[in-house]
């Protein structure tokens, strides 16, 4: 059989406010075109399919477009799908009875029943071909029990036995029906969490998925028997205490600048004749993004050249120069002006370092609130007093748009 993995698409994910929808579709576009050449047999997704946990409509076109074109494939038999931290259990499981008659398996909820998590794998004539032990995201409160006056020491303890333990009774279940139907067939085990000595970049929104023992969870909780184990969570594809069956696939798309300069790709795992084969297969870039850092000639000179490449780049602009420019936005502005160009941030770090270094010993950042910061930048930058009510006008009726938006979406 032949298995690709997947994971963490965050359909609905936006960058800086520009959506990006484009380069879903076109990475799913590309992703069935994998199934077909490749003739795959098993698509397994570890997790993380949407950004939020209420999808826009948009989004769940996108996801239930690819799930039809998928299951109406004569190549692919089997997707599998687990929850990730982002996506909603529930919302997941909603539709899977109407799925699973398309050969579409999704385990977005944690069970009492390992049976629940175990995915049998079979051909037209129900012979068991594959045994998937579908673990979704395993929440705190899955794998816990609270009580009074606890330790950290005691809940970090109790997390990291509830992981082992919960791995341990779906994979026995797995192994229980393996053996009852032939014993030498490949068990995959599926997963979304944060392992020992996983890797992340700066700016690709993994959070903490167990707070104060994240950094402790072990490859060594995963059974032995396992053929091939499935993660999500981490963008960066990585091998699991360098282990090579043992995978984070890593995100599809870059999530953020951070990601840029990462190649994306998905795995394809292969079992014949008893032997089991890893192939890493890139994933086009749909949509340039680069982070420019340096000063204003450094980070012109760079914009220039991109346009005289035609460049249809997103940019991150990060000043790091020693002088404070008096309108850094416009001068950029000014470089990008009739090129494809899009600026999604600019990072001022020279203004940043300024606001800090007039906060007290007694204050931090957190503690100040927004027009104080505002404030301390017009300070920073030498604004004078007759050009401040004006742009505090105009910077709180910023905040209260931002806020009205926050309110339209918690509705």
């Amino acid at each position: 059989m032949k298995f690709l993995h997947t994971s963490d698409w965050h359909l609905g994910k936006t960058l800086y406010g520009r959506n990006r929808y484009s380069e879903f579709s076109a990475f799913l576009e590309w992703l069935g075109e994998v199934i077909e050449k490749e003739n795959v047999d098993a698509l397994l997704v570890a997790g993380d399919l949407f950004d939020t946990s209420v999808p826009g409509s948009r989004a769940q076109e996108l996801y239930y477009g690819f799930l039809y074109k998928v299951a109406s494939s004569t190549l692919c038999r089997h997707v599998v799908i687990t929850s990730g931290n982002h996506d909603s259990a529930s919302f997941l499981d909603a539709p899977k009875a109407l799925l699973r008659v398309l050969d579409v398996h999704v385990v977005g909820s944690v069970s009492d029943n390992p049976m629940d998590e175990v995915v049998a794998l079979r051909d037209s004539q129900g012979k068991l071909e594959a045994v998937v032990c579908a673990v979704p995201h395993l929440r705190d409160r899955n794998i816990r029990t609270v009580e009074a006056g606890e330790s950290m020491e005691d809940k970090s303890r109790k997390l990291l036995e509830g992981i082992e333990l919960h791995y341990r009774e779906v994979c026995k279940a797995g192994e229980m029906l393996r053996q009852q139907e032939g014993g030498s067939l490949p068990m995959i085990a599926m997963g979304h969490l944060f392992t020992a000595g996983g890797t992340t970049v700066d700016g690709d929104g993994v959070r903490e998925l167990y707070i104060g023992s994240l950094a402790h969870v072990s490859h060594s909780i995963f059974p032995a028997g396992i053929d091939y184990l499935a993660l999500g969570h981490l963008h960066v594809p990585q091998r699991v205490g360098g282990e090579d069956h043992l995978r984070y696939s890593g995100s599809p798309l870059p999530m953020g600048f951070g990601e840029a300069r990462q190649q994306k790709q998905v795995l394809l795992v292969e079992f014949a004749d008893g032997d089991r084969r890893i192939s890493e297969m890139a994933v086009p870039s749909f949509q340039q993004l680069e982070r420019i850092s340096g000063n204003i000639e450094v980070i012109t000179s760079r914009i220039f050249r991109l346009k005289a490449e035609g460049s249809c780049a997103w940019l991150e602009i990060e000043y790091t120069g020693a002088d404070l420019p008096g309108d850094l936005r416009g001068l950029v502005d000014e470089a990008v002006r009739g090129s494809m160009l899009e600026i999604r941030r600019i990072k001022n770090n020279r203004m940043a370092a300024l606001v800090l270094q007039q906060l007290s010993e007694h204050e931090s950042l957190d503690e100040l609130g927004e027009l104080d910061v505002f404030d301390r930048c017009l300070n920073a930058g030498k604004v004078p007093d007759n050009q401040r009510p004006e742009l505090v006008q105009a910077y709180q009726e910023i905040l209260l748009s931002l806020h009205d938006d926050d309110e339209a979406l918690d509705a």
